[in-house]
């Protein structure tokens, strides 16, 4: 059996690049190293994806602490050959000073690292292997692809603090299947000084057969054994695909587990257009993260905020409602973009949120290329409002895929329309003015005014003014609450068959407390059926508590407005709903929709035990429990509730 051993490489006479320079490939991204490792790594996976099949890509993450069963293999056959100086090969430290910690990030459902293993032989179009451990900016090969010029690669040795990775795949040649194994290391340029003299060397380090002129990966069952020794997951008899395990990786001062867990939202945010299935067709790849074989769920798009509205503006996009953007001078296609925008409450921000800049309101449009792979979320403006949002998805045109490929730097995460010469940075200038007038026609009611009215929107005005408008709430603005408990008395029971009319109009105001009381103007006596005014009795009128301001919440796919309030008064009530918009800065009160607007309509009343009541009036139960109203209010207006109540006469 080959005994594996490592191989330096030594400056040739005609040069090479040194360790540095491929390191530094990836310039000085704003995305940290987990981040870019999941959205270079991913896009390496799609980009080799088994063409004629239908089936998902399958993409993994797996952090975990070699055991006991395996770390000896580790350091036994990973320190054969291995060079003295730690300095140059740090390797040797971190497999000797404890625990060994790895990372590895594995693809089923491609076509793995085949084609011939020495770059020299690597004259056809199979060439993966060369393209991945020995070459350095090879252009892609794959019509489409999110990768460019495989830059993307060097994250795997940033992520390492040694700079070592193994890369463990399984390819079909000419002769059947076959697995290879090969470790890398991308350190630092050196000199050697020994008995020989001098010698400077590029800090690019191999592990494999070195019996041959250059070393070779592993083949075959001798691939297979070791990578058993070492503990890496075996492939199936008919699998193909790769696993990079990264050595001792940088986990940016998280502990495994929480690392697991950033790295599972972190796929989502960055690699959810291929998370979603479209009709019958399952999704186009397929997501799992373990630390220590526990699994850490990856979240699903569809029913996370606010990923939800990105699914739900590249189904605007891909459907009637989609928009094509165009450039007219020179003509040329764009793309397609779709938005939608949406009452929704405020967003709490994620590490993974904040890495792209998202904290508390969504205002912006996903970029993506035809691969469909998250380039960046463009900010677009604010919403008026802190409880409006809005997203959108912007697809390039396949013919555009080339131009906007180079707008892109060595990490993929931007379109820099500086970086190309006329035409093409017209074009990718082009894309975004497009975009911003598409966001300006969303904003301003879907481009409609409302006659004598200002142009802002009105969502504006529900957080700015709502202090302002009496008999009106506004999130954001003062709540006064009515004051529960006041006692009112009558003389006596009513007479057979007359029922208690009493009712109670319940609503925020602007300086005061809700309005109430009788025709008399006398707040504290009660007016009977007859309207007289008579001695005290021991009977409440029933009344409305307000608890705390308005406030968003989901239900299911939908944001809607919810109100918390008591009926302090025991006893069986009936409850109704008054809902209308109002004009911010005039007082007005409108039952029907403004030009341009919708109404605010009422969804149900929640009962103490949290169940739903769909109606429009509700009988409910009196008491200290917390009662809600759910409001499906209108976007772009500022909505007035009033509560009303009345008792229920009980036989």
């Amino acid at each position: 059996m080959t005994v594996p051993g490592w191989f330096s490489q030594s400056y040739p006479p005609e040069g090479a690049s040194a360790a540095e320079g491929i390191r530094n490939q990836l310039g000085r991204p704003e995305l940290d190293l987990l981040t870019i490792l999941v959205r270079e790594s991913a896009q390496n996976s799609w980009d080799a994806r088994l063409l004629r099949s239908s089936a998902p890509v399958d993409y993994s993450i797996d952090i975990w602490t070699v055991g006991p069963a395996h770390s000896a293999a580790w350091r036994e056959l990973l320190l054969q050959d291995a060079p003295a100086n730690g300095e140059n090969f740090p390797l040797r430290k971190h497999l000797r000073q404890g625990p060994i910690q790895v990372l590895a990030v594995s693809d089923r459902g491609t076509r793995g690292l085949g084609g011939p293993t020495r770059a020299d032989a690597a004259v056809g179009p199979e060439r993966d292997f060369v393209s991945f451990v020995r070459n350095i900016g090879e252009p892609r090969d794959t019509a489409l692809g999110g990768g460019t010029y495989g830059f993307g690669k060097g994250i795997f040795y940033m992520l390492s603090k040694p700079g070592t990775v193994l890369v463990h795949s399984r390819c079909r040649t000419e002769q059947g299947f076959e697995t290879r194994l090969i470790g890398c290391t991308l350190w630092k340029s050196h000199v050697v000084t020994d008995a020989r003299g001098s010698q400077r060397f590029t800090g690019r380090h191999w592990w494999g057969d070195k019996s041959g002129e250059v070393v070779e990966p592993l083949v075959g069952w001798e691939a297979e054994q070791v990578a058993q020794r070492l503990g890496l997951k075996h492939f199936g008899a008919d699998e193909t695909g790769t696993t990079v395990v990264v050595v001792e990786p940088h986990l940016d001062e998280l502990d495994p587990q929480g690392a697991a867990k950033y790295l599972a939202e972190t796929i989502t945010w960055h690699l959810w257009p291929k998370m979603i299935s479209h009709g019958e067709a399952p999704p186009a790849m397929r997501f799992s993260v373990r630390c220590n074989g526990v699994p850490h769920l990856v979240p699903d798009p569809r029913e996370t905020r606010p990923l939800n509205l990105f699914v739900t503006a590249y189904e605007t996009m891909t459907g009637t409602d989609g928009r094509d953007l165009a450039c007219h001078k020179p003509k040329r296609e764009l793309g397609r973009l779709g938005l939608v925008k949406r009452i929704m409450p405020p967003l709490e921000a994620s590490r993974a949120s904040r890495m792209l800049g998202i904290e508390d309101l969504i205002h912006h449009v996903c970029l993506m290329r035809p691969a469909e792979l998250v380039v960046t979320y463009f900010a677009g403006p604010k919403p008026p409002s802190t409880n409006q949002g809005y997203a959108g998805v912007f697809r390039a045109h396949e013919s555009m895929d080339e131009v906007y490929a180079k707008a892109e730097p060595p990490t993929h995460d931007a379109w820099h329309p500086q970086s190309l010469e006329r035409p093409e940075s017209t074009f990718v200038q082009t894309t975004f003015r497009r975009i911003g007038e598409a966001l300006a026609g969303l904003l301003s009611l879907d481009g409609i005014a409302r006659p004598g009215s200002s142009t802002v929107a009105l969502g504006a005005a529900s957080s700015l003014f709502s202090g302002l408008v009496g008999g009106a709430w506004g999130i954001g603005g003062g709540t006064a609450y009515s004051k529960p408990g006041s006692t009112l008395r009558r003389p006596s029971k009513p007479t057979s068959g007359s029922k208690d009319a009493g009712s109670q109009t319940a609503g925020h105001s602007a300086g005061g407390q809700a309005s109430g009381g009788n025709a008399a103007g006398d707040p504290t006596a009660y007016a009977g059926p007859t309207g007289d005014v008579g001695a005290a009795a021991p009977r409440r009128r029933p009344r409305v508590q307000y608890i705390g301001e308005p406030y968003y919440d989901d239900r299911g796919s939908d944001s809607v407005l919810v109100q918390e309030f008591r009926l302090p008064v025991s006893g069986p009530q009936r409850v109704r709903i008054d809902l209308a918009v109002t004009l911010p800065g005039t007082g007005g009160r409108e039952t029907d929709p403004p030009l341009g607007a919708g109404m605010p309509t009422l969804i149900g009343w929640e009962d103490g035990g949290g169940d739903l009541i769909a109606s429009e009036t509700c009988v409910m139960e009196g008491g200290e429990h917390v009662l809600r109203a759910l409001v499906s209010p209108a976007p772009d207006t500022m909505t007035e509730i009033t509560v009303k109540v009345e008792a229920v006469e009980v036989p």
